[in-house]
């Protein structure tokens, strides 16, 4: 009786590359299997998956098993499990590599679509807003705090101010369904007196396409809001995600 021959997914070899690579002395043993890393993980018992079995999982050759678990898209990326592990086991990056297993039309549904989102305009907004709206919204909200709250008549929410220390990025649901979330900052900075401006290219500040680990997309998105911090002159880029 003929053996039957084995196939090997060449992404699954190739992810197994990329995974040696990035642990201390290329060696998955490195995991002393602690368990640090599932007690902080948010994602922990989400479909029976936990940081630590993730990577046991791997070290026993369950490759395919392990980059295939819906799991991986359960993972915030919150890099708790790194911090906290006494080996340094670079985990988050690894369900990164998970992710580019899979093939993009099979990824999950919501983060494609936020991607592509940000990916039609120079907003970087996965909500779909124009440079004009961020704008208007932004002085619309601005203009009503300083005529209807005692206090802050003089606070201020630049846009594209040349020179700005500070660039300031904004997540695109606030100005889009919650734009009073914007306020509180906004007073933060006025009070410490803080030279800072948003930007009508690039202000959005999530990044779905990095959760989405869609290399080019991922890069495509960054440049845009460098590009941003370069062209108004600003030194410090905040991010508030």
């Amino acid at each position: 009786m003929e053996a039957e021959a084995i196939s090997i997914d060449p992404k699954i070899s190739e992810f197994r590359e990329k995974v040696e690579k990035l642990l201390p002395d290329n060696n998955l043993n490195q995991c002393v299997t602690c368990g640090t890393c599932s007690a902080g993980c948010p994602a922990t018992g989400l479909e029976n998956m936990d940081p630590r079995k993730f990577i046991r999982m791997i070290a026993m050759g369950l490759d395919q098993e392990a980059a295939s678990s819906p799991w991986v898209w359960m993972c915030s990326m919150c890099m708790r499990c790194l911090h906290s592990c006494p080996m340094e086991v670079d985990i988050p990056q690894i369900i990164g590599l998970a992710r580019q297993t899979w093939d993009r039309d099979d990824r999950p549904k919501g983060i494609r679509a936020s991607c592509d989102m940000a990916l039609k305009n120079e907003t970087c907004s996965a909500m779909g807003a124009t440079e004009e709206d961020f704008q208007f919204v932004v002085e619309d909200v601005c203009e009503e705090v300083r005529e209807e709250q005692e206090g802050w008549e003089k606070l201020q929410a630049p846009v594209n101010k040349q020179g700005a220390y500070f660039l300031l990025n904004q997540n695109s649901r606030e100005p889009v369904t919650e734009p009073d979330e914007m306020v509180p900052l906004w007073k933060i900075l006025h009070l410490v007196d803080a030279d800072w401006t948003y930007s009508t290219k690039g202000w959005a500040a999530e990044n779905y396409c990095m959760f989405l680990q869609d290399q080019e997309a991922w890069e495509q998105v960054v440049r845009t809001k460098s590009k941003a911090v370069e062209e108004l002159g600003c030194r410090v880029w905040l991010n508030t995600e």
